[in-house]
């Protein structure tokens, strides 16, 4: 019997989720004080993870390091300490760990885990098996969603594990939709919420979560057809 993931998900997550955690001109994306802010507004949030070169995982969006340090260098390319060493995030933090992250919560609010792909197959099952071993017996799998562009990703994280698996699907790959019966949701580009292969799906009892607006309007545009909202820059309705 499939399970009813929208009673059994924490009922947060149909409250918004905080893109990249409850950031603004004072928190950074991805970085403890916007999760902080986060968790004391008592809102679910987003983040991403990646693996480093001595297989640690760290919270950070993109695997190229200029944009949210202002220095050059790849995440993978780099150790955990060499991390925390040499770059600090645009507010002068240091690059969290998911241990971190998974500390400062506490179980608090619940969270949506990206898991960034990087690399080839072999590192991507690597990135998919230690983020299982960070949350299994850790994390409440009624408190996380696990998510990813690339479903190979999803796939060697199992779904054996017991958390809700989602397929990120963007405008540009939109022929992943193919592959959405192999997870428990859709992650959607909210242009892609209309398309009638994923109007279908919803219909079947699959959940939808449109990302990422960006205003009020986007999402009252978006709600009809779309179970969970991921935003950012904007107070989220109550």
């Amino acid at each position: 019997m499939k399970k009813d993931w929208k009673s059994y998900l924490d009922s947060r997550f149909y409250k918004g989720i905080a893109h990249r955690g409850l950031h603004d001109e004072k928190r950074t994306e991805n970085g403890l004080e916007a999760f902080k802010n986060a968790i004391e507004h008592d809102k679910a949030f987003e983040y991403d993870i990646h693996l480093t070169k001595d297989g640690q995982l760290v919270v950070i969006h993109d695997s190229e390091l200029k944009r949210v340090t202002g220095k050059e260098g790849i995440v993978e390319e780099k150790t955990l300490a060499e991390l925390k060493e040499n770059y600090r995030l645009l507010d002068g933090e240091e690059i969290p760990s998911l241990e971190e992250v998974l500390s400062l919560n506490d179980g608090r609010v619940p969270m949506v885990i990206e898991l960034k792909a990087y690399g080839r197959s072999k590192a991507i099952k690597a990135l998919a098996h230690a983020a299982r071993a960070a949350l299994q017996g850790r994390v409440d799998p009624r408190k996380a969603i696990v998510i990813s562009f690339d479903p190979r990703a999803l796939l060697h994280f199992g779904a054996k594990s017991g958390f809700h698996l989602s397929l990120l699907v963007c405008l540009e790959k939109k022929w992943t939709l193919s592959l959405r019966n192999f997870f428990d949701s859709l992650d959607l580009d909210q242009r892609l919420v209309l398309d009638k292969k994923v109007v279908a799906y919803r219909r079947k009892g699959h959940l939808i979560n449109a990302w990422t607006i960006r205003s009020l309007e986007a999402q009252r545009s978006a709600a009809p057809y779309a179970d969970l909202i991921t935003y950012e820059n904007f107070d989220y309705p109550e």
